[in-house]
């Protein structure tokens, strides 16, 4: 008797949890779970209600459909947490192979493989335990048929009375979830239709005379992996910014700063990257696909067909990348191809510098025209920790040099379980390290003929940025030429490399055009 009691109670607490708990960890409070459910008075109700013969394949099926609505939260909690959004059931189930793939080269195969046992187990014992958990409240319910329904009835009267306005006493956040993710599998079913609308307008295409007035430029985009706007607002990323401003205006560089806001936060730096450079918003996997399986007018294709040497320097791709040839680079570097001889430091296959450096070897030292290159640098990627130091440019070699550095062999430590405030300082530390190798690439190769952008492709975890960050990002244009700088009066850009406040704010999606407006003639 003792045992099929604690049984009861046992389902009934696990039952409860599940009902009311938040989708969002920071939300997470003794007082939220201190609520009354009322899909569990339903539950309850149809459970004792229906006839015997139907009760257990109910309570099993429903249990079921519980645990599956458990995963989900989880994932929401999880995609919360990192991405600043819930789980989408449609579209981002493709988003799993990437988050394997980080394991895996962060914290080796054995990692990958025991993430993917224990999520596999950790669903289908969620699913069989809310299952248990319902047939055993469901036995316990028919046994007292009139207890119970009495015991409903009484306690929903009690919501009812007891309701006061600003303290919850109810709750139906499980039917809430239900209805937001219904509402996202809507959208989500359409958006491909939404998408091809929006991407059937490609104003430049076939516009002549495009790029007309960066004849003979290198021009160089390079995005700053987890750049976001929280980050200005670090010391170590401060300092950075503020001596890197002056050590550039010494050699006689302008610069001009504003936002964008990214379509992405805490991940996914491959659809920021193709939203900046094919000017259409990449929010999510199935569009990025579409994308890459399209003939876009990209930034890269425009300065090719411009005649530009147009290049893709890839240090995170390690595998085949068939959608490479999508951006029509004359040549892609992936991280094999960089020449690097040092040892990994976190998730980066390549420190930033030197992948500038090879860049620089590979490209720019050798004699032909102007080159276009498009550089998503990966130092800055989270664990964050460890992060290589900055070295003198003449002895980076074959990378070989790393290997004296102490942090080269520590293992790379997860954010998650760790103090926030040590995580934001490796966070601001290692951007820091990505800004140092921006500033003294252009300070010691710069030219008259050399135009560097370099922005943030997305906000940090919300372990960085804290609740209710923005998706904003930094972004920088920096050039000797004058005339470069005049050409962009226009944008109200701030002056320097770091954003003000009140700086512009636009989409990630509009800078194609706005770059191509400014540097083509104007459209007939």
């Amino acid at each position: 008797m003792l045992l099929r009691r604690t049984a009861t109670l046992l389902a009934a607490l696990f039952v409860l949890f599940v009902l009311t708990a938040p989708s969002d960890l920071e939300k997470f409070t003794f007082e939220a779970f201190l609520r009354v459910p009322l899909e569990g008075l339903v539950g309850v109700l149809v459970l004792v209600l229906v006839p015997d013969r139907f009760r257990k394949p109910l309570a099993i099926a429903g249990g079921a459909a519980l645990g599956v609505f458990t995963v989900v939260k989880i994932m929401d909690i999880g995609f919360d947490m990192v991405l600043y959004r819930p789980f989408d059931l449609v579209l981002d189930w493709p988003l799993l192979a990437p988050a394997l793939d980080f394991v895996d080269v962060t914290f080796g195969r054995f990692a990958s493989v025991l993430a993917v046992v224990a999520t596999l187990a950790l669903v289908v014992g969620i699913v069989l335990l809310a299952a248990v958990s319902v047939l055993r409240l469901s036995s316990a319910a028919a046994g007292r048929r009139p207890a119970a329904i009495r015991a409903v009835a009484l306690v929903a009267v009690a919501c009812v009375s007891l309701a006061v306005p600003g303290i919850p006493v109810y709750s139906d956040a499980a039917a809430t979830s239900l209805v937001d993710h219904a509402r996202r599998v809507q959208v989500g079913l359409q958006d491909q239709e939404t998408f091809a609308a929006e991407a059937s307008v490609d104003a430049y295409r076939g516009h002549p005379g495009l790029l007309s007035s960066l004849q003979g430029k290198d021009v160089v985009f390079t995005f700053v992996e987890s750049y976001g706007k929280s980050a200005l607002e670090l010391p170590d990323v401060s300092a950075k910014l503020a001596d890197g401003n002056s050590r550039l205006k010494a050699a006689g560089y302008s610069a001009r700063s504003a936002f964008l806001t990214s379509p992405t936060a805490g991940g996914g730096s491959w659809m920021a990257q193709a939203t900046l450079l094919s000017g259409l918003w990449i929010d999510n996997q199935q569009r990025y696909r579409n994308l890459v399986a399209s003939d876009r007018l990209t930034l890269p294709r425009a300065f090719r067909e411009a005649s530009w040497r147009s290049v893709g320097v890839v240090p995170g791709i390690t595998q085949a990348w068939p959608e490479g040839d999508f951006f029509h680079y004359n040549e892609i570097y992936a991280a094999q191809d960089l020449g690097y001889n040092g040892p990994r430091f976190g998730y980066a296959t390549t420190p930033d510098q030197f992948t500038l450096e090879s860049f620089q070897r590979n490209e720019r030292s050798k004699q032909h025209g102007p080159v276009m290159a498009a550089i998503p640098m990966v130092s800055s990627h989270a664990p964050w920790s460890p992060t290589p130091d900055s070295v003198d440019w003449d002895k980076l070699g074959d990378g070989s040099i790393y290997r004296t550095m102490p942090a080269s062999d520590d293992p790379p430590e997860s954010i998650f379980g760790r103090d926030p405030a040590a995580v934001r300082a490796d966070y601001g530390h290692s951007i820091s390290y990505s800004l140092e190798s921006v500033i003294s690439y252009v300070e010691r190769y710069g030219d008259e003929n050399l135009v560097f952008v370099f922005l943030g492709d997305h906000q940090p975890a919300q372990m960085v940025t804290g609740e209710g960050a923005s998706r904003d990002v930094p972004i920088t244009i920096v050039a000797k030429d004058p005339a470069v700088l005049s050409r962009v009066e226009g944008w109200k850009w701030d002056d320097g490399i770091r954003p003000g406040g009140s700086a512009p704010v636009s989409k990630m999606s509009d800078f194609r055009d706005q770059f191509l407006s400014t540097f083509s003639p104007p459209r007939p």
